[in-house]
């Protein structure tokens, strides 16, 4: 089960089916700067204490640049958040980012989600390593972060969407380091290296949600498919990830991606603009139309601080496939 939603977080993952069909079997409808061509350019200045350096964070929007510790939100109309973030905690500004630009050839961008160590140096003297995985998805990350506890909460998950695909589409490549083990460091302590190597993961959701007269929101699952990546891939382009509609609890391709209840339920904002658990109470009809889609990126898979340095996801030219 997917374990790390926070800046310092991945997420759960599924295998491509075999059989998938082809670019020219479908057509595709691309996904608001999902070729990620526009990047905004953040500079955040953190806190003297722990060193008062000026960190760059990127986000997937409108061509920008902003030269101010401000919380961001989505510009443009852009539907991508990522785990690159503003975080102030108890007065102390500290800046992450492990998703960048990249690029793919002249004149071509994409995205690269990388598991990295993040170094923190407190007052010139503690140093505190924190193994970080980066990640973006389909919403909006709520800064700035303020604390580390229901990681959830701190994320809009999805967007709306009301169609029925039959797959996500994209492309992509993966550097797999070629060990098979990870890091556990939480900048607390030694660091700790655990057996298995870690993966990086593609997933998409689809749920049909309501909200009840107490702003509570419901949801039932719609759609599910994902991809686990276990290896290195060169490019591959058009590469589709099939949707499979109804209950796929049984499915030993999809069981792994359960139903999201209790503390493993992302959170969207009511129609009262407040931030609130969408609970997946079932499994709806193989013909259910959905409300909302969860698309989600990730360079790392497991539990909070532990990844395996140096993995890295590129994509590029996301969509759904009709």
């Amino acid at each position: 089960m997917f374990q790390r939603p926070t800046i310092f977080t991945t997420l759960l993952a599924a295998v491509l089916a075999a059989g998938s069909p082809t670019l020219s079997a479908q057509q595709v409808e691309p996904i608001k700067f999902g070729d990620f061509e526009q990047w905004v350019t953040r500079h955040i200045t953190e806190s003297v204490v722990i060193g008062g350096h000026q960190k760059t964070l990127y986000e997937v929007g409108p061509t920008a640049i902003i030269d101010e510790n401000i919380p961001y939100h989505n510009l443009g109309g852009s539907p991508w958040a990522t785990s690159n973030v503003y975080a102030k905690v108890s007065g102390v500004t500290k800046a992450s980012n492990a998703v960048y630009p990249h690029t793919r050839r002249p004149g071509n961008k994409c995205v690269k989600l990388c598991t990295q160590m993040d170094n923190i140096k407190v007052l010139g003297l503690i140093n505190m390593n924190v193994m970080v995985a980066g990640s973006m998805f389909l919403g909006e990350m709520v800064e700035p972060i303020s604390n580390t506890k229901n990681p959830y909460g701190k994320m809009e998950m999805g967007i709306p969407y009301t169609k029925r695909p039959k797959s996500l589409v994209l492309d992509y490549k993966v550097d797999m380091p070629m060990t098979d083990t990870r890091v556990k460091s939480t900048g607390f302590g030694s660091k700790k290296v655990l057996p298995g190597r870690d993966q990086a993961v593609v997933f998409v959701l689809l749920q049909r949600r309501w909200e009840d007269a107490e702003g509570n929101i419901h949801a039932k699952r719609v759609g599910t498919g994902g991809q686990l990546f276990t290896q290195g891939s060169p490019w591959l382009n058009a590469q589709h990830i099939p949707i499979t509609y109804g209950n796929v609890s049984a499915d030993p391709k999809l069981n792994w991606l359960p139903l999201r209840t209790g503390d493993n339920a992302y959170y969207a904002r009511n129609s009262k603009g407040k931030l609130v658990k969408v609970e997946e109470e079932g499994w709806d009809s193989a013909d259910a139309t959905p409300t909302h889609a969860i698309v989600m990126l990730s360079a790392g898979n497991g539990e909070p601080y532990v990844g395996t340095e140096g993995l890295t996801l590129y994509v590029d030219n996301v969509g759904f496939g009709f």
